[in-house]
């Protein structure tokens, strides 16, 4: 649990579990807001897999040896890219999963709802609260150290999950209540309509980071990125003469891409390569955040048209 890979395995493993355990007792309690409870899980299971194979793979293109090597001949640029993608897809399919699930609760409702077993579904919705927190804490525990995207959108979804349980146990131990009462009438209704106000609850939750994501994928510049190059790229021109420059800043998924430009006058007295490079280190010690996750390319000509 010390590692992001360690920490995404548990979730799957656990996460599958549940998800077993939602459609066995979906079934065995007619309750179709279990049987969602466990297909979400399911869902999310197989996108916290194919997150895993993506942090694998940024993990192993970062080592020097001969499977590294490989990597690096077909994907010069690095496995970056893939990180948005996969929260994109999580968090549009998160949402499907739940508009699907919002639109069988109202025609249910509609329907005159359906009889449950309530006392399964108090038993499943207890040890998947506990299950959900667990879990939540402990990738809250370990990203404070990892500091990872993948992490903190599993962090997200079991919080999510935890929510969708709590709701039910709250549900269900009202509808038990109601059996036998004045109130038997609600019965019918208390497990589509948990279900509906759950997925209208629970769809906006990964809007945010399907933007993000989004915005990786199109390359939208983010602005205090773009402030912090432009400062560097100012003082830095003011400082050795430079005339302009040209800056170009994005973010996907963990890695920081940085392109600059800077333009130099005509006929400027020549540089040994040595002293270009230690200009080099001097912007690139600005910008900070060196490592295998920053991408920064630093050019001088004299041609404005080669920046741009």
């Amino acid at each position: 649990m010390l590692t992001e890979q360690g920490v995404l395995r548990a979730s799957i493993a656990v996460t599958v579990l549940i998800a077993v355990c939602g459609i066995v007792f979906g079934v065995l309690s007619g309750s179709f807001s279990i049987a969602f409870d466990g297909a979400y899980s399911l869902a999310d299971a197989g996108m916290t897999a194919l997150a895993l194979w993506v942090s694998n793979l940024i993990v192993q293109s970062a080592k020097d040896d001969a499977l590294a090597r490989g990597f690096k001949k077909r994907f010069t640029m690095g496995f970056w890219h893939l990180e948005p993608m996969v929260l994109g897809l999580n968090g549009v399919l998160l949402i499907s999963v739940a508009i699907y699930a919002l639109i069988n609760a109202v025609i249910s409702v509609l329907s005159g709802g359906h009889d449950l077993e309530f006392g399964f579904a108090i038993v499943y919705a207890a040890v998947v609260l506990v299950a959900c927190i667990t879990m939540a804490v402990i990738g809250m525990r370990a990203n404070r150290q990892l500091n990872s995207d993948f992490i903190a959108l599993d962090v997200k979804a079991w919080i999510m999950s935890g929510g969708i349980t709590l709701a039910l146990l709250i549900a269900f131990i009202i509808g038990y209540f109601a059996e036998g009462s004045r109130l038997a009438w609600i019965a019918p209704y208390v497990d589509p309509a948990v279900l509906a106000i759950v997925c209208l609850i629970i769809i906006p939750m990964p809007v945010g980071t399907v933007r993000q994501a989004f915005s990786d994928m199109l390359l939208i510049a983010p602005l205090d990125l773009k402030r912090h190059v432009d400062r560097v790229a100012i003082d830095t021109a003011s400082k050795h003469g430079f005339l302009s420059y040209r800056a170009y800043v994005a973010k996907v998924g963990r890695a920081i891409q940085v392109e600059l430009y800077f333009i130099v006058p005509q006929n400027w007295p020549a540089k040994r390569i040595e002293e270009w490079d230690g200009l080099r280190d001097e912007i690139g010690a600005a910008i900070g955040g060196e490592g295998q996750n920053r991408w920064l390319t630093i050019a001088f000509t004299a041609d404005p048209e080669w920046a741009e």
